[in-house]
C-alpha cells in the first residue's frame, strides 16, 4: 500500500528542486534591488556643530541624544561656526550641519547640493560692551571706531554679518581694530578689559549669553534701528529681549533690548538618507517647539525663514506630520516596511515571467526518470546489432541479462500517476527488445531454422 500511495502521491520534491533556480534568482534580484536601489540608512551620521559652549554645541548633545533612542551614533564636529560648517558641508565633511540664514542663497545651495532641513530658532547678534563711566556711552555703531572688537573666529557666522552691519552705517573695515578670538577665550579679554567689545550670533540657551547678560560692567548693546535692519537684509528680524526675561528678581536686564537676528537653520547634503532626514526633522519638532525668548509655541522648526531650498521630505514633515508607519511602529521596522515597495516592485517584474518557467522545468524533471533509461535500452540494441558472429549467441544473452537488470531498476522508479504513461511504455518496449533478442537467439540456434519473429 505504501508503494502505491508513494506511487500515486504529487512530487513535492521534485517541484521544489524545479523550483529552487527560478526561486533562488527572484530572492537574488529583490535583495539587490533591496540593498542598491533603496539602501538601509547608515547608523552614524556627521553634525556641524559650533564651538566650545555655543547653543550649536548644546543642541547639538541634544539630537546625538534623540537619535541614539533610534539606534543612530551622530557624530558632533565642532567648527568656529555657520561659515565652516557650510564648507564642510560642501567638502563631504559633514552630512548635515547648523547653518546661519544669509550664509548662502539659494542658487549656490542648488548648485553645492544642500537643502535645508528647517529653520529651528533665531539667534540675535549680541554685541556685548564694557561699561566705562569715564568715556561716552556706546549707543551708536559708529562709536565703535577706534574701538577693540572680536567679531569672532574665521569660519563663525559672526564676522560677515557684523561687516555688513558696519558697512551700512559707514563704518570702514580699518576704522575698528578687528580681533578674530573663539567666543570663550574673547570672553576672558573682555572682561580683563583687553578689549572693548565682542560680537557673536547665538541662541540664549548658550552659556556665555546667560553669564554675560549678568556680568556687572559688561553692557549689551541696543539695536534701536532694529526694524530698519530687517528691512534692508531680508534674512534678518527685529527680536526683543524683554526686561527682566534673565532673572524677575533682580530685573535682568533693567530694560528692553532691541535685537536682529539671523536664524538658525539645519542643512543637509542631497546624499543624506531620506530616513534620517525624517529623524532629524522629528527630533528638531521635539527640541525647538517650546516657547522661548524670541519664540512662540509651535514657530519652529519651521519651513519658513530660510533662503535655502527645503528638502522634499522635510517639507511633507511640514505639513503632515511624521511618516504614517513611524507613528505606530520602531523607527527601524517602519523603515523596513516603507522600503518595501522596491520588492514589490521586483517581485511583480520577475514572479509572472519566471512562474511560466517551472511547470515545464518540473515535467521535465519527472519525464528524464524515464528517458534517461531509454538511452540504456538504446545501448542493448546497438550491442546486439554489432554483435559479431563468431560471439553472437554470447552478446544476446549478456544483453538478456542486461535487460533484467534494466527492468528491475526500472520497477522501482516512482514518479506521479499523472506520468505513469511513460512508465508503462518504457516498460513494453523493454519487453519488445526482449523478445526481439529472443527471436534473433532462435534464428541464429542451429534447431530452429524456420522461427517467426513475434
Amino acid at each position: 500500500m505504501s508503494k502505491i500511495l508513494k506511487f500515486t502521491q504529487f512530487s513535492l520534491r521534485d517541484l521544489f528542486v524545479a523550483a529552487a533556480p527560478t526561486v533562488l534568482l527572484i530572492v537574488g534580484v529583490c535583495l539587490l534591488a533591496y540593498w542598491l536601489v533603496d539602501p538601509a540608512p547608515p547608523r552614524t551620521v556627521r553634525l556641524g556643530t559650533g564651538q566650545e559652549n555655543s547653543a550649536y554645541e548644546e543642541f547639538g548633545k541634544k539630537y546625538a541624544a534623540a537619535l541614539a533612542k533610534h539606534g543612530v551614533k551622530v557624530t558632533m564636529v565642532p567648527s568656529a561656526g555657520s561659515s565652516e560648517n557650510l564648507r564642510n558641508l560642501r567638502d563631504g565633511k559633514v552630512d548635515i550641519a547648523f547653518v546661519q540664514s544669509g550664509s548662502t542663497n539659494e542658487e549656490a545651495a542648488e548648485r553645492e547640493g544642500l537643502s535645508s532641513l528647517g529653520s529651528l530658532f533665531v539667534e540675535p547678534l549680541w554685541l556685548f560692551v564694557r561699561e566705562d563711566k569715564s568715556k561716552p556711552p556706546i549707543t551708536k555703531l559708529t562709536d565703535l571706531r577706534g574701538k577693540k572688537i572680536n567679531y569672532g573666529p574665521k569660519g563663525a557666522g559672526s564676522p560677515r554679518l557684523f561687516r555688513q552691519i558696519l558697512e551700512l552705517n559707514g563704518v570702514e573695515k580699518d576704522e575698528v581694530e578687528r580681533f578674530s578670538l573663539a567666543n570663550t577665550p574673547a570672553t576672558v579679554e573682555l572682561l580683563e578689559g583687553r578689549i572693548d567689545g565682542l560680537v557673536f550670533t547665538s541662541a540664549p540657551e548658550a552659556p556665555l549669553i546667560q553669564m554675560l547678560l549678568q556680568t556687572p560692567g559688561i553692557k549689551l548693546f541696543d539695536f534701536n534701528q532694529a526694524e530698519a535692519y530687517a528691512r534692508k537684509m531680508p534674512f534678518l528680524t527685529h527680536v526683543m529681549l524683554p526686561q527682566g526675561i534673565v532673572d524677575l528678581g533682580r530685573n535682568i536686564p533693567s530694560e528692553d533690548y532691541n535685537l536682529i537676528a539671523p536664524t538658525a537653520t539645519l542643512v543637509a547634503r542631497d546624499d543624506l538618507h531620506s530616513a534620517l532626514v525624517d529623524l532629524f526633522v522629528q527630533a528638531a519638532s521635539t527640541i525647538h517647539s517650546g516657547a522661548g525668548w524670541f519664540q512662540q509655541q509651535g514657530q519652529f522648526p519651521s519651513a519658513k525663514y530660510t533662503e535655502i531650498p527645503v528638502d522634499a521630505e522635510a517639507a511633507k514633515f511640514y505639513k503632515s506630520g511624521p511618516p504614517f508607519l513611524q507613528r505606530y511602529m520602531t523607527f527601524w521596522l517602519a523603515n523596513f516596511f516603507d522600503r518595501m515597495w522596491v520588492l514589490v516592485v521586483a517581485l511583480g517584474a520577475l514572479i509572472l515571467p519566471l512562474s511560466k518557467v517551472i511547470p515545464p522545468l518540473y515535467v521535465w524533471r519527472i519525464r528524464s526518470r524515464v528517458y534517461k533509461w531509454y538511452g540504456q535500452l538504446r545501448a542493448v540494441e546497438q550491442k546486439v546489432e554489432e554483435a559479431p558472429q563468431s560471439t553472437r549467441m554470447q552478446v544476446y544473452e549478456e544483453q538478456l541479462k542486461r535487460l533484467d537488470e534494466i527492468e528491475e531498476l526500472v520497477n522501482q522508479v516512482s514518479i506521479p500517476l499523472s506520468f505513469a504513461d511513460g512508465l508503462y511504455g518504457l516498460r513494453s518496449h523493454i519487453q519488445f527488445v526482449r523478445k526481439r533478442i529472443l527471436f534473433l537467439m532462435g534464428e541464429a540456434s542451429p534447431a530452429a531454422p524456420d522461427a517467426v519473429p513475434v
